[in-house]
């Protein structure tokens, strides 16, 4: 196993944990901004109004997107696998 087989295995690690992690980050930001504006324009600044909303929410997306994110891991193990599998020794 050469340097550039680790740096695309690497590189190929980050790029599949961006795009797992990319709709909860999203999903947080739009409902922060959301729950932001809405706590400015009626000054109540009470803490729990962000957290239970975000919770919620979050639950409701990991629900939705665990299949999609399951059969990215599995493409991307299986990916691995094959081309550990194809290295010479």
């Amino acid at each position: 196993m050469n340097d550039q087989v680790v740096l695309d295995l690497a590189r190929q690690a980050l790029l599949m944990m961006l795009q797992l992690a990319a709709p909860f980050l999203l999903t947080a930001l739009v409902v922060g901004l959301v729950i932001g504006i809405l706590q400015s324009l009626t000054q109540i600044q009470e803490q729990t109004l962000t957290f239970v909303p975000k919770l919620v929410v979050m639950g409701m997306v990991f629900v939705l997107a665990l299949p999609w994110m399951l059969q990215s891991i599995v493409g991307y193990t299986r990916s691995i696998l094959v081309g550990l599998a194809d290295l010479p020794r």
